[in-house]
């Protein structure tokens, strides 16, 4: 089954012994966007532009969106396996891969697994390392609609943060955001939000090209995790957005774009 516009399309595809929901829009070298722990908060102005030079494969995770669930993946790590077997299968390896949030843990984590399925790997305001300084927003302290919110420095200046967090979420919307959160939960919650071994484990993955995005006033991952990624990937490069939070893919869309487009087609 599969819906359309002019931009994008969705389908529901068998892959890795479940159902996955995929969004695909644009042209040219395939670009994997690996969401974070809301879910897909739609097509933005950031996947148009990049969609001008890339032909963008956007999942659902398994047990977000519409997509099924494998008994056996109970973490991150087991998500990360399953994605390595799922890339095959969709015959997308070696691919560039841009995570968001929990989905640049999963990136992280997939590349200490299968480096050889990336091109490239960009980190965007990644969960998965314990942060030097700060702590990491506890989700699960407040309802869906308060965190996203949360990671806006301001949200009201962004103008597509209404897209993706209305005033009053349709029945479906509060719905999606509550099966993200039991999801996310599952995946991350001991220890919460970080793997104690990945930054070791980063270590290992060489000749790797990385590129680090973060929003320098980041209420969610604080900015200290950033340096870590910078210091556990061999050759990568920090990018630091003054004046943004926790999605400087929304909140900064022109520098973001301009900084990630440069990167991945030198890549």
């Amino acid at each position: 089954m599969s819906t359309a516009t002019g931009d994008w399309m969705r389908e529901s595809v068998d892959v890795g012994g479940t159902s996955l929901e995929l969004v695909k829009g644009g042209s040219g070298e395939p670009l994997l966007l690996l969401h974070g722990e809301m879910g897909h908060p739609g097509w933005l102005r950031f996947h148009e532009a990049l969609a001008r030079d890339f032909t963008l494969y956007i999942p659902s995770h398994p047990g977000f969106g519409r997509s099924g669930r494998p008994d056996w993946i109970m973490n991150m790590r087991d998500l990360a396996g399953w994605y390595g077997q799922a890339l095959e299968e969709l015959d997308l390896s070696p691919v560039h891969v841009m995570g968001f949030s929990l989905g640049g843990w999963l990136a992280a984590e997939m590349a200490t697994m299968c480096r050889h399925t990336f091109k490239s790997l960009t980190l965007v305001g990644a969960m998965g390392v314990k942060p030097p300084a700060g702590e990491i927003l506890d989700m699960f302290l407040i309802v869906a609609k308060e965190y996203l919110e949360a990671g806006f420095l301001d949200p009201e200046a962004a103008p597509e943060f209404r897209a993706i967090c209305p005033e009053e979420p349709d029945p479906d919307q509060a719905e999606a955001w509550e099966v993200a959160r039991e999801e996310a939960s599952r995946l991350s919650w001991r220890p919460y939000a970080h793997y104690p071994a990945l930054p070791q484990l980063l270590k290992g993955v060489k000749r790797l090209k990385s590129l680090i995005v973060w929003g320098n006033q980041d209420p969610v991952v604080p900015v200290s995790a950033a340096h870590v990624y910078r210091d556990s990937l061999d050759g990568s490069q920090l990018a630091l957005l003054d004046g943004c939070g926790h999605h400087p893919e929304i909140e900064k869309t022109d520098q973001f774009v301009l900084i990630t487009r440069e990167f991945l087609k030198g890549a």
